[in-house]
């Protein structure tokens, strides 16, 4: 007989699903105490993970218990999610991945607080199939997607009409202090690497211009800590800083207030995830670009700057620092890219 989710199921002391609910919950304390789990929607991931393969294991006859779950069970539970409907059903191979390494990891916890023998179940079963082995590899991870060269230059020529030109009837092509902004945050991104937490997080006080070869250009930005990333400081190229200069001209000019480096409003509220990334669209569609560069262009123009930065002979551990990155396997990523180099860019 076929246990259902409900009635007796509770009750029933042969019933897998208490144990399935234990050793998922003790798991993810642990996960939390340690910070294994950083972010909620990680945390979201993984009990759907569970919650589908236990209600898979409950439903079989006999039930499948988790003290017992055999490589054979488990293979069994992925082949019966082929073609499941849903984006989030489909099981790539990163999928499996994430699903045997979840298996194992309250596997281990479980049998070793009772003091079972090991279940190397999900271990095995994943060491048996190398697409699902290595799918989390650094090598299976796509390539990051950056700007080629005539892109590039595109999206300078166009960030750098903002700038004041040398005769009257040159004006800067830009359309209120707003639009200024976007285009030197963006400048940011290309030619000094940023991502778009550090842009929201800077002040006026993170601009560094003494030093510099010009007395009254900004040439570095003392990037503050965001999330996982520590504080680093970050080289501006010689573009960018020429329409950040003019950038903190206008802004003072305009008698904006508060801290921000670009705040939202004229009262120095903090910009927003969402009108950030909004911005970085808009001048990207401004400047040209399809949707395919549209999409994803903070990251992608932050790819660019990096890998510009190699090709020029900068070692990964320097642009590295420059980015605030403290995993190599991240830097690994850049430098399988041939990139052709982009003059004068960063």
């Amino acid at each position: 007989m076929v246990h259902s989710e409900t009635g007796d199921l509770f009750d029933d002391a042969r019933s897998p699903l208490p144990a399935f609910r234990d050793g998922f919950e003790r798991w993810l304390a642990q996960a939390r105490r340690s910070g294994a789990l950083a972010r909620e929607s990680s945390e979201e991931v993984y009990r759907h993970l569970w919650t589908v393969l236990t209600k898979w294991c409950v439903s079989q006859t006999p039930p499948v218990h988790l003290e017992s779950i055999q490589a054979a069970d488990l293979e069994a539970f992925i082949a019966s999610r082929s073609g499941a409907s849903g984006p989030d059903q489909a099981l790539s191979p990163r999928y499996v991945w994430r699903l045997l390494h979840l298996v194992d990891r309250v596997l281990n916890q479980r049998h070793r607080r009772l003091g079972l023998p090991a279940n190397t179940a999900a271990s095995d079963l994943l060491d048996s199939r190398p697409d699902w082995r290595y799918a989390n590899a650094t090598e299976a991870d796509p390539l990051p997607e950056h700007l080629d060269a005539s892109q590039a230059r595109q999206l300078v020529d166009y960030l750098s009409q903002a700038r004041p030109r040398s005769t009257a009837s040159q004006r800067p092509a830009v359309q209120g202090w707003q639009d200024l902004r976007n285009r030197s945050a963006v400048a940011l991104q290309l030619g000094a690497g940023l991502g778009p937490g550090d842009v929201r997080s800077l002040t006026l006080s993170d601009v560094v211009v003494a030093g510099g070869r010009r007395k009254d250009l900004p040439w570095k930005l003392q990037v503050p800590a965001t999330g996982s990333a520590p504080a680093h400081e970050a080289p501006i190229a010689g573009w960018a800083g020429l329409l950040l200069k003019h950038w903190l001209d206008v802004r003072s000019a305009n008698a904006i207030a508060g801290e921000q480096l670009f705040p939202s409003t004229k009262t120095g509220k903090p910009w927003g995830k969402v009108a950030q990334y909004q911005a970085v669209r808009q001048v990207l569609q401004a400047a040209g670009f399809d949707d395919d560069v549209v999409r994803g262009g903070s990251f992608r123009l932050r790819h660019t700057f990096a890998l510009r930065q190699l090709r020029r002979g900068r070692s990964a551990d320097e642009v590295a620092r420059w980015l605030g990155i403290v995993d190599a396997a991240s830097m690994t990523r850049y430098q399988r890219v041939l990139y052709a180099p982009v003059d004068d860019v960063v």
